[in-house]
């Protein structure tokens, strides 16, 4: 590092601004020294971070994500929390789609000045219990991130995100429901309730909570999740539905009819296979394959 004194803000990487910088006593002559000699890394427009641990930082997988996550926090100012998306990202909850890049924060609603580039801006109350710190960084909790981002996305995006939250064990169906009484009357309210109660915490991935919604969708019964299938000594194998149905993200996504029926079809075959001639049992099957 240069001898100059830097400005200790606490942040990851030594994030510092324009501002604070300034306030430190150095002029816009040695900021543009610091970044030629490599001892300050511009992260963003007036942010900065120290040079070697910025270089550290974007060695690592999704380094340059979380630099320019918290240079944007820091840009925005301190009363900026990290949301919906962004919190997402933080919390590793699954996103059915992830956005083009503009960091989502949440502000208090009497926020003024101009919006920021790269910036997707709430505004909103949070309080204090629904706040945590990720990496020194004030971020929604795992509860109150699913509960937004079931409020502003649509349903099928909603549950993709909380069924992950709910199987990673990061929140539970009581601690949802209690984040959402506290904005209940909150515009895409009655969706997030719906995605609550929709939600399944044995889904373990994102192909399954949209297939869910698909099933749902197009009349199916809901499936069994998670099912171990052998003989009477151990189980050999688990499969998510007791009629096995092969279908792609991309099939379950745009031709959702296509695939429930599919598997209206692998019903009636499974009765078909269990009422032949000479079957000694029979298979437990759907309402719906009987009908």
């Amino acid at each position: 590092m240069s001898a100059l004194k830097l400005p200790e803000t606490g942040r990851i990487a030594g994030i510092v601004t324009t501002s604070e910088l300034v306030t430190a006593g150095l002029s816009d002559r040695q900021i543009r020294c610091l970044v030629r000699l490599g001892d300050l890394h511009l992260v963003a427009r007036g942010v900065y971070a120290d040079g070697a641990k910025a270089r550290d930082m974007l060695e690592l997988r999704g380094g340059r994500q979380l630099l320019e996550l918290a240079a944007t926090v820091a840009a925005v100012g301190p009363r900026a929390i990290v949301s919906h998306e962004s919190a997402a990202y933080l919390h590793t909850i699954d996103l059915l789609a992830w956005p083009d890049g503009a960091a989502s924060l949440t502000y208090p609603p009497l926020r003024t000045g101009r919006p920021r580039a790269g910036v997707r801006l709430h505004a909103a109350t949070v309080p204090p219990e629904q706040i945590t710190s990720v990496v020194g960084l004030r971020v929604t909790t795992p509860g109150r991130t699913v509960v937004d981002l079931a409020r502003t996305l649509e349903f099928r995006a909603g549950v993709v995100a909380a069924d992950s939250a709910l199987h990673k064990r990061l929140v539970t169906k009581p601690e949802l429901q209690a984040v959402l009484g506290t904005c209940s009357q909150w515009r895409g309210a009655r969706r997030a309730a719906e995605v609550i109660a929709f939600a399944d915490v044995r889904a373990e991935s994102p192909l399954e909570s949209i297939a869910r919604v698909a099933f749902s969708g197009c009349g199916l019964p809901p499936p069994e999740l998670q099912v171990w299938l052998g003989g009477t000594i151990e189980p050999i194998g688990r499969v998510d539905f007791y009629e096995v149905v092969h279908f792609t993200w991309d099939q379950i996504s745009n031709s959702p009819e296509r695939v429930a029926a599919s598997v209206r079809a692998a019903f009636r075959r499974g009765v078909r296979n269990a009422t032949r001639p000479g079957r000694p049992d029979s298979l437990p099957l759907p309402a719906s394959a009987r009908s």
